[in-house]
């Protein structure tokens, strides 16, 4: 039995998981404490406002807004943690304050996938053309398509999403008339019914098409240059020069040899850009007033709504961290230069 349980212990995959959960937990507890915090909170803002307009005393607003809010700002600190700390362990997550009665799960079931959708499609666009792209840049060097391409490249990764965000909104929308603003907020047109149609469709990529466009014209030029950089230092290895005088097919030795390899050092990269996808960009929404989970967050935060933040957060950093124990863990069956096991990589 000891001997087993050593050799789990061992296991890099074990150790990983474990690391994973604990930065769960540590990222959790953080959040819990730091939200609280923030200067004011919605409980004490109803009792004023009760206290005020009704002539009620502190204990009777007090009373009133617990019972709406199901928070009572004068419960101790310590309880309130371990009363959390009890709610994530049986998968409760607690109640919006801002919307009484509604759970912050039943929440996030509602604006997460939205953010999965524009994001998601924007990163595998921006990754497939970047490697694309990138490859071009690589195999065309220090030519007309390099230098194009490069200045493209570093300029798009230079404007702050946010900004070109603004920049569309201002321009295309209000300058050039292209487009109504009025009418692009939400996830969907107010009245139209979800329900697996073109109609349907054709709807919700109208409203997620500039926030797709920004995160997509916002990360391409990262993707392009590194994988520019990767190409280049691949093409210079000894395995792509045996396969060019075995006399393989150009395209035959792009796709095998030289692009295939130089994908790898992007992998993990994708990942982390994966697990951030649940974040979305609370900026890029609120400006388009696209109702994903970063819109929300940018509610929550000015609500004070406590439980909803922590929520939030507590998916982000579960998405993050799993995506990384993914990539961390099938990254050695990838690339066949690392081997993991032992402990060692």
């Amino acid at each position: 039995m000891l001997r087993v349980l050593s050799a789990v212990w061992r296991s890099y995959a074990f150790r990983r998981i474990l690391k994973a959960v604990l930065t769960v937990y540590l990222v959790a507890t953080f959040t819990f404490f730091l939200v609280r915090l923030l200067p004011g909170n919605p409980v004490e803002v109803y009792i004023n406002t009760l206290m005020q307009q009704n002539g009620m005393s502190y204990d009777q607003a007090a009373n009133m807004a617990k019972a709406l809010y199901s928070f009572d700002p004068g419960k101790p600190l310590v309880v309130q943690y371990l009363d959390y700390l009890n709610g994530l362990l049986h998968g409760d997550l607690g109640n919006s304050i801002g919307s009484p009665g509604t759970t912050v799960g039943s929440i996030l079931v509602a604006y997460l996938p939205w953010t999965l959708f524009s994001v998601g499609i924007a990163l595998i666009i921006s990754f497939c053309l970047g490697i694309l792209l990138g490859m071009a840049m690589a195999y065309r060097r220090n030519g007309v398509i390099d230098h194009v391409l490069s200045v493209i490249g570093s300029l798009l990764h230079s404007i702050p999403n946010y900004l070109l965000a603004i920049m569309i909104v201002v321009f295309l929308g209000i300058q050039l008339n292209l487009f109504d603003v009025s009418q692009m907020r939400g996830a969907y047109s107010p009245g139209v019914t979800p329900e697996f149609s073109a109609d349907f469709f054709s709807d919700v990529m109208y409203h997620a098409g500039l926030p797709i466009t920004t995160y997509v014209l916002t990360t391409i030029g990262s993707w392009m240059l590194v994988m520019k950089s990767s190409t280049v230092e691949t093409l210079g290895e000894d395995y792509v020069t045996v396969a060019k005088a075995r006399g393989l097919r150009d395209r035959r030795i792009a796709t095998a040899y030289v692009g295939r390899n130089a994908v790898l050092p992007l992998f993990s990269q994708l990942a982390i850009a994966a697990g951030f996808v649940v974040g979305g960009s609370i900026l890029i929404e609120q400006v388009f007033q696209y109702q994903g989970i970063g819109y929300l967050l940018f509610r929550a935060v000015n609500d004070r709504d406590y439980p909803l933040m922590q929520g939030i957060f507590l998916v982000i950093t579960i998405a993050v961290v799993l995506a990384n124990l993914v990539a961390d863990l099938l990254y050695g069956r990838l690339d066949p230069r690392i081997r993991i096991g032992g402990g060692e990589r």
